[in-house]
């Protein structure tokens, strides 16, 4: 602030504490938290304890240190609770400052002009095409007014139409998910977006005759872009189609999909994504997790008393860096057990009140499985609706279960 007076600078500062919401960590090499500051508690930060692993109480920094380079800058982060914040990461000495700068009203405003924007785009296209039809039938329409009159009626019943073309739009992507199978394991999901064209995409395939691929991922955003992503990275799943890859071993795939979609290079998308590859003779799962919320693999037992495990793996979300690591993990699945895949719009919501549904929520109500056959799935959904007080769900809610 050289040069500014200073009462002016002072007015800055306030600002940026109470509009902007400064908060700060600081990170020592071993990646333990020294020292914290600011406006913590506005991103669910107010408990941390110094001394303890940083990526234990600030989770979203799994995965980004130590950092590739310095400065960096990783812009509008969705955290727990639906806010969204800047994040900056300065080296200094032996420590990593990391500076949250709350960004949750220029994400939501970017939200409704983009949604408005491709709202806009749609109808002027349609727009566009309606008028070269008209003007290719233009003679035979100024023959006579009765002409003009049914061409105009046409013109209405055509724009009718468009919720609907728009509806087919999102069957498209509904249409290339896999669909639920009952042998040799049963498999069921349920996918609504929260608009006509979502983010989320999932699928579950045999990579050989003795291994059998399940996947699920989370682009960011939503609209065209994140559905166009999410619909090629399904269809690069599904027909295995990474050169030299070996698709039973997950770390590979990540690494290679991180290599092939890196954000600088794909309209500053990036995604999450939870893949795993399932050997039936051996009850053996490898997994690898790309940033994604972890895996539930739910033991067989009286409702509410089930043994439930968080299948987690270290790893970045796919295009945040190049040149990423990947871990794989291994678990041999008890018998008669549930494994449920799922993006984060199947646990963060809002409801009126300002409380969020968490985690350990989640997980209870997929303890207690519905009376009269009703599915855990209709339920949780149901619950979520009942949550947010509305039909409608502000993410895409994609979740997948596997009865092995």
């Amino acid at each position: 602030m050289t040069g500014l007076p200073r009462s002016v600078a002072d007015a800055l500062h306030s600002v940026t504490h109470s509009q902007r919401a400064l908060a700060y960590l600081q990170i020592d090499e071993e990646l333990k938290l020294i020292g914290a500051g600011g406006n913590l508690e506005n991103y669910g930060l107010g408990a941390v304890q110094l001394g303890g692993q940083a990526f234990d109480q600030a989770v979203f920094l799994d995965g980004l240190l130590p950092l590739p380079e310095t400065p960096f800058l990783l812009p509008s982060v969705e955290l727990a609770g639906g806010r969204a914040a800047d994040l900056h990461f300065y080296q200094h000495d032996d420590s990593v400052w990391v500076v949250l700068l709350d960004v949750t009203a220029e994400r939501d405003q970017a939200r409704r002009i983009q949604q408005r924007a491709y709202e806009m785009t749609l109808l002027q296209e349609k727009e566009a095409l309606l008028n070269r039809r008209l003007e290719a039938t233009n003679a035979a329409l100024l023959a006579t007014q009765h002409e003009l009159e049914s061409s105009r009626a046409a013109l209405v019943r055509v724009h009718e139409r468009l919720p609907r073309e728009l509806a087919e739009a999102a069957g498209y992507i509904r249409s290339i998910l896999p669909a639920p199978m009952s042998q040799p394991f049963a498999i069921d999901w349920r996918f609504v977006p929260s608009t006509e064209l979502g983010g989320d995409a999932f699928g579950y395939n045999w990579v050989d005759a003795d291994h059998f691929a399940l996947y699920l991922l989370d682009v960011c955003g939503h609209g065209v872009g994140p559905s166009l992503l999410s619909i090629a990275v399904l269809h690069l799943l599904q027909a295995a189609s990474l050169r030299d890859v070996d698709f039973r071993d997950p770390s590979l795939v990540l690494k290679a999909l991180n290599e092939r979609y890196q954000m600088k290079t794909d309209h500053d998308l990036f995604f999450t994504l939870w893949y795993g590859v399932y050997h039936p003779a051996t009850r053996r799962l490898d997994y690898g997790c790309a940033g994604h919320p972890p895996a539930l693999l739910m033991e067989a037992g009286t409702a509410g008393t089930q043994s439930v495990q968080l299948l987690k793996a270290k790893g970045s979300p796919i295009g945040l860096k190049r040149g990423a690591a990947y871990a794989r993990e291994t678990v041999i699945v008890p018998g008669d057990s549930r494994l449920y895949l799922f993006s984060d719009g199947a646990y963060e919501v809002e409801g009126p009140d300002g409380s969020v549904m968490s985690f350990d929520d989640l997980v209870h109500v997929l303890k207690h499985p519905g009376m009269d056959g009703q599915s855990d799935l209709d339920l949780l959904f149901q619950h979520l609706v009942r949550m947010r007080g509305a039909n409608a769900l502000e993410d895409d809610f994609s979740i997948v279960r596997f009865m092995f």
